[in-house]
């Protein structure tokens, strides 16, 4: 419950008369035996009587405390007046601290609300202390100015030492700041350096990395390939070896043997015509060596007769041998349709007319035994000697 006890004009132990207001919280005992006290004391009676007189009790208790203080005691030290109220109020309402009450009745709070009177004691006794304290108040302010005002330059004159000094300090300071900040930009800048070297360096690493893991899987990969393209190439060689290479041996087989067949058939119609030309070449050698020994045994008998006849028999001969000669050698060219003469130089065919007009003196003598070299008319007509 709270109550608000209020006595107004009491006289004080000076005999000034004063209003008092208070405030106060209260409530029943609980425990066994105050709360029997209390049923004793307030049965019947609602909670309203209850405030009652509880409020008056409290009410005369304050009565006769404010009749023992100043003025001066009340109004300074309202918790001590407040704590002596409470101090006299709980053996007859209830328990503060050990005492029991006799109403059974618990003190929970009790503080003093206003202090005030009627004839302007409380202001009176407070003006006397207010000019004391304005008083020393302007000595205080003047004397403050004064030490201000000195003690304003000494600060201006400290300032400025210290300005200068923090100045220097300062400048000393965003020297080395600017010096460290340069010094930690550096490094920044090698470690942010460094970082995307290595970063970079981490990843080529892990590209690296990548592209072998890729290789592995292509050599795999490959692997498996080469597996299956040599299975397919064991499977295609053991189909080719059933559909071509067992029919192409057969059939190389008998190809080889019509072949010896037909070597062995070869070898003895070689013997048999080797046979042939040998005979043939026998009789043939017979003949040319009976032919060789009447044509050497004519040309001798033609040489000693042309030694007897002389160079005009023997230039006769010759003229008469030309015909044939020129016959004979043109024999082959009447089956040729058109002779082309091959030669790096521009006078290709009269060199070649050349040699052939040179070989001419060898063939009369192969015919006729004369060497026209030798006559003397014929060294004439060429300018040539023997």
């Amino acid at each position: 419950m709270t109550l608000q006890p209020r006595c107004e004009d009491v006289e004080t132990a000076e005999g000034v008369a004063l209003t008092v207001t208070g405030v106060a919280q209260v409530k029943i005992m609980t425990e066994k035996e105050l709360l029997a006290v209390a049923c004793e004391q307030f049965l019947g009676k609602n909670v309203q009587d209850v405030k009652n007189v509880v409020l008056q009790t409290l009410e005369g208790h304050l009565r006769s405390i404010l009749g023992t203080l100043t003025v001066e005691q009340i109004y300074q030290d309202r918790d001590q007046f407040a704590k002596l109220v409470r101090e006299v109020a709980a053996p007859d309402v209830g328990r503060m601290g050990p005492d029991v009450g006799r109403m059974g009745i618990e003190i929970l709070s009790f503080t003093i609300k206003d202090v005030y009177d009627k004839v302007d004691y409380l202001s009176s006794l407070g003006k006397t202390q207010t000019a004391a304290v304005q008083r020393d108040a302007d000595i205080g302010v003047a004397e403050a100015e004064r030490d201000a005002g000195i003690r304003e330059a000494e600060c201006k004159k400290e300032m400025l030492d210290v300005k200068f000094i923090a100045d220097t300090k300062i400048a000393d300071s965003r020297r080395a700041f600017e010096l460290q900040k340069a010094a930690f930009s550096e490094e920044v800048n090698i470690k942010t350096a460094e970082a995307q070297l290595a970063y970079e360096l981490q990843s080529a690493r892990e590209q690296q990395k990548i592209r072998q893991e890729e290789i592995e899987i292509e050599v795999v990969q490959r692997k498996k390939q080469i597996d299956v393209e040599e299975k397919e190439i064991i499977r295609m060689e053991k189909e080719l070896i059933a559909t071509v290479k067992r029919p192409a041996e057969a059939e190389a087989y008998r190809i080889q043997q019509i072949a010896e067949g037909e070597k062995v058939k070869q070898v003895l119609l070689a013997q048999a015509e080797a046979d042939k030309i040998r005979k043939i070449g026998e009789a043939e050698a017979f003949v040319i060596e009976a032919i060789g020994m009447a044509e050497a045994e004519r040309m001798k008998l033609k040489a000693e007769a042309l030694q007897q006849y002389g160079e005009a028999a023997q230039l006769a001969l010759v003229l008469d041998a030309l015909p044939e000669i020129a016959a004979k050698v043109a024999a082959p060219l009447s089956k040729v349709d058109e002779i082309v003469v091959l030669s790096g130089e521009s006078s290709g065919a009269t060199s070649e007319l050349n040699r052939l007009l040179a070989e001419i003196p060898a063939s009369v003598r192969a015919i006729t035994g004369v060497d026209l070299t030798k006559i003397p008319l014929i060294q004439k007509v060429t300018g040539t000697q023997a």
